[in-house]
């Protein structure tokens, strides 16, 4: 890369900007706009997102110490609060939406030999949603108990390679998890592991019509029948494996078939588990494995709360907000591309933490984060100083 540019420049031409286009016509994003354009809205607000900005003056504060650059870091307008603020109102957040299924892809091929665990062909997906709260007077749109409201960012999840997400869809709090399942693209042959929140038969049965296979948890007032037992291992924790029909007034109507039925008992834990499953040619115990992986989405959503800006917000709109989650989204998925194409040895964690304070750094961006000491050097006790040495 040219050591001329800035560090920010150079991680930003991983960007598919004809994609980015695309998206901007497809919505009219830049229509009778005169300066201050989406890309500029982007490259702002993934500023903002690696330099852990607080608000919008002083996203505009920071790049405003730094004009003579920001020409040369792709940004050609004017950097204003009001501006980026009426672009984060009225600039459709489905262009970064749609944008982001891209560098999403190319993460996703880049780390699909990472190892998962399981020896398996089939694509495994995890799907589940996190809440962030917010204010009810600020965000009534979004209200979500008497007195608060919160946004909920369901996620489809693929857990071979690194866990990136396939989709994404950001919704008010008071929408139940559930109704999500109708928005989902099935896969035929793939796995998808769902928590309890989402049984619902009716719905569920949409993965049997895809020739789809889910794993979840059953609910304890679930009524069944058992049609026949399979012999088991009790020494790997698997209690019975049961194949089973639903009796109950309204699920049999909804699945009327057969289903997988797996006691698990957790030592470790001291957990007793129930499981559901279409899938009945892998062994019980490769079931009830498949079903661990999915606490790797729950850190997905722990990772992204803690270094990534989007417990607090820029705007109050919901499109606003949708804008910067999916931006959002999009710095972390450039950064896994970054540490994946350069070979980097360091965590997401700390990659970000860098470039951080490098940004405006005109050097080759290897350099600039290699020449990172992650080695906390020790005191070496012989050269202190000591407070009675006269």
């Amino acid at each position: 890369m040219n050591t001329g540019q800035t560090i920010f420049s150079q991680l930003m031409e991983l960007l598919p900007l004809p994609e980015f286009r695309r998206c901007v016509e497809r919505y009219r994003g830049d229509y009778k706009v005169q300066s201050f354009f989406c890309l500029d809205q982007f490259l702002c607000l993934a500023f903002a997102q690696l330099t852990y900005r607080e608000s919008l003056r002083d996203i505009e504060a920071c790049l405003r110490a730094q004009q003579s650059k920001l020409y040369h870091m792709g940004i050609r307008g004017q950097v204003s609060r009001n501006t980026l603020a009426h672009a984060n109102e009225q600039r459709d957040w489905r262009i970064y939406a749609d944008f982001a299924q891209s560098p999403i892809r190319t993460a996703r091929d880049l780390y699909r030999d990472e190892p998962f665990g399981l020896e398996l062909t089939e694509t495994v997906y995890a799907f589940d949603s996190t809440t962030i709260d917010l204010c009810l007077t600020l965000f009534p749109w979004a209200r979500f108990r008497r007195r608060k409201s919160a946004v909920k960012v369901h996620t489809l999840l693929d857990l071979r390679g690194s866990a990136f997400p396939t989709n994404v869809y950001v919704t008010g709090g008071q929408i139940h998890d559930v109704n999500l399942l109708d928005e989902l693209l099935l896969e035929p042959g793939a796995f998808y592991l769902l928590d309890r929140g989402y049984v619902d038969f009716r719905r569920l049965y949409r993965f049997t019509q895809a020739s789809a296979f889910f794993i979840t948890r059953a609910k304890q007032n679930t009524q069944f029948y058992r049609r026949r037992s399979d012999p088991v291992d009790r020494s790997t924790g698997v209690r019975s494996d049961q194949t089973v029909k639903l009796t109950g007034p309204r699920t049999s109507l909804f699945y009327p078939d057969p289903l997988r039925r797996i006691h698990y008992f957790d030592a470790d834990k001291d957990l007793r588990l129930i499981f559901l499953t279409t899938k009945f040619s892998f062994p019980a115990l490769t079931i009830a494995q498949l079903y661990r992986a999915r606490w790797r989405v729950e850190l997905f959503f722990r990772w992204i709360k803690q270094h990534l800006r989007i417990k607090s917000f820029y705007g109050t709109s919901e499109n606003a907000v949708k804008t910067q989650i999916w931006i959002a989204l999009s710095v972390y998925v450039l950064v896994a591309i970054l540490k994946k194409r350069l070979r980097l040895d360091l965590s997401l964690y700390k990659i970000l933490q860098v470039l951080s304070v490098t940004l405006f750094e005109k050097a080759p961006i290897l350099q600039g984060i290699l020449n990172f000491d992650h080695h906390i050097p020790k005191d070496d006790p012989s050269i202190q100083l000591q407070l009675f040495d006269l």
